[in-house]
C-alpha cells in the first residue's frame, strides 16, 4: 500500500496494543515508524530496473526477518522510554505493526515476498488497489479522533477505525471471488478454464474491476462493475508477442519478470528495441512497469549483461477519471485513448 496507508495502519495497531501503558502520542511515533520501515527498501538501486522492481517488498518484507527485527525495536522503545517492563507488549506492539503492514500489501497485486530468504516467491492477492482511500480513511478519521480527544473513550475512536477498515478488506476479498466466478463464465474461447485469471479493482475504489486472461498468443482485457446490469464481461484481444517471448525466455531479466507477474506479461519489439511488460499495474495500453530490453544483436540475443530501463507510463487521469467513474456506475463506454 502507499506510505500515508502505512503510517497510519502501523501509528494505528501500536496505540491499539499499547493502550493506556504510555501517552498515546508515544505509541502513534513508534507506530509510524515502524509502520513505514519496510517500504525503505526502495532507497536500494541494484542498478537495473527489473531488479529494483523485483528486489523491492523482498527481505524487508520476510516474516522471518521482521519477527527478528520486532525485538530491536521492542528494546528500543522500552529503552528510551524507561519502561523495561512494556518490553513484552512493545514487542507485541511492533510484530503485529510488521506483520499488518506486510498482510495489506499482500492484499495488493504487486507481489509480497514473503517466505525470503526460503523462497523469492511473490505473494499477491490483487483484492485492493494500492491506494484506496475507502481503506485508509476509516483509519485515518479514528485515530485523529483518539489523538485530539481528551475522553477516557479515546481509544474506542481508534478501535473502531481498524475494525472498519478490517471489514473493508473482508468485503475486497468476497467481490474478488464475485468478479472472478464472472469473468470464468465469460472467458474467451481462446483461453484454457484452468489458467490463472488476473482480477483487480480499478483505481480508488472496490466497486469497478478491471479482469485480464491470457492465452499463449494473445492477452484479453475486461472491465465489470457491481453496478452493471448483466455479468457480462466485453473483452478486447491484444497480441502478447509469443515469438519473442519463446525467443527470449531465457534472458535472466525476462525469466524474473515472467516468475514475478505470475505470467501476465507481454513482449513487443518497437523500432529495433525489444520491451517487456508487466500487464497487472496499468491497464491498456499505460503500463507503469515497461522495461526497455534493448535491441538484439546479430544472432537475434538480446544482451544479458545490459541493465533494463523503465519507461513505463501513467494513464492520462484527464480522460481516464470521468471515465472510470461512468464505468463504475454501470455505463459500458470504451475506455478513453490514452495518448
Amino acid at each position: 500500500m502507499d506510505s500515508v496507508t502505512q503510517i497510519t495502519l502501523g501509528t494505528a495497531v501500536s496505540v491499539a496494543v499499547m493502550g493506556k501503558r504510555v501517552p498515546v502520542w508515544q505509541s502513534a511515533l513508534w507506530g509510524a515508524a515502524a509502520g513505514t520501515t519496510p517500504d525503505l527498501d526502495v532507497v536500494v538501486d541494484f542498478g537495473d530496473a527489473i531488479l529494483n522492481m523485483t528486489r523491492h517488498r523482498a527481505e524487508s518484507h520476510a516474516l522471518l526477518f521482521l519477527t527478528i527485527a520486532s525485538p530491536i525495536f521492542a528494546g528500543a522503545a522500552a529503552w528510551l522510554g524507561k519502561r523495561p517492563e512494556l518490553f513484552k507488549r512493545w514487542l507485541l506492539a511492533f510484530w503485529l505493526v510488521f506483520i499488518t503492514h506486510v498482510t495489506v500489501d499482500y492484499l495488493t497485486v504487486y507481489g509480497t515476498q514473503l517466505l525470503q530468504p526460503f523462497t523469492d516467491y511473490p505473494f499477491g492477492r490483487g483484492s485492493i488497489f494500492i491506494i484506496d482511500p475507502l481503506y485508509t480513511l476509516p483509519l485515518l478519521i479514528g485515530l485523529i479522533a483518539c489523538l485530539v480527544s481528551r475522553t477516557d473513550k479515546r481509544l474506542r475512536f481508534n478501535a473502531i477505525g481498524l475494525a472498519v477498515s478490517s471489514l473493508y478488506l473482508v468485503w475486497g476479498l468476497g467481490v474478488q471471488q464475485h468478479v472472478e466466478s464472472v469473468a470464468r463464465q465469460n472467458l474467451p474461447k481462446s483461453v484454457d478454464p484452468a489458467s490463472k485469471v488476473l482480477v483487480t479493482p480499478s483505481p480508488l475504489n472496490s466497486v469497478l474491476w478491471r479482469v485480464v486472461a491470457t492465452s499463449p498468443t494473445h492477452y484479453y482485457e475486461g472491465w465489470y462493475s457491481l453496478f452493471d446490469q448483466e455479468p457480462v464481461i466485453n473483452w478486447t484481444e491484444h497480441d502478447r508477442g509469443s515469438k519473442l517471448i519463446a525467443q527470449h525466455s531465457d534472458h535472466p531479466g525476462i525469466a524474473r519478470i515472467q516468475a514475478f507477474s505470475h505470467g501476465f506479461y507481454r513482449m513487443r519489439e518497437v523500432d529495433g528495441t525489444v520491451y517487456i511488460t508487466d500487464l497487472r499495474m496499468g491497464f491498456e495500453p499505460a503500463y507503469f512497469f515497461n522495461f526497455n530490453m534493448g535491441a538484439p544483436n546479430a544472432t537475434g540475443e538480446l544482451d544479458p549483461t545490459r541493465p533494463a530501463i523503465q519507461q513505463g507510463s501513467r494513464p492520462n487521469l484527464q480522460a481516464g477519471l470521468p471515465w472510470l467513474w461512468q464505468r463504475l456506475t454501470g455505463q459500458t463506454t470504451e475506455p478513453p485513448p490514452q495518448s
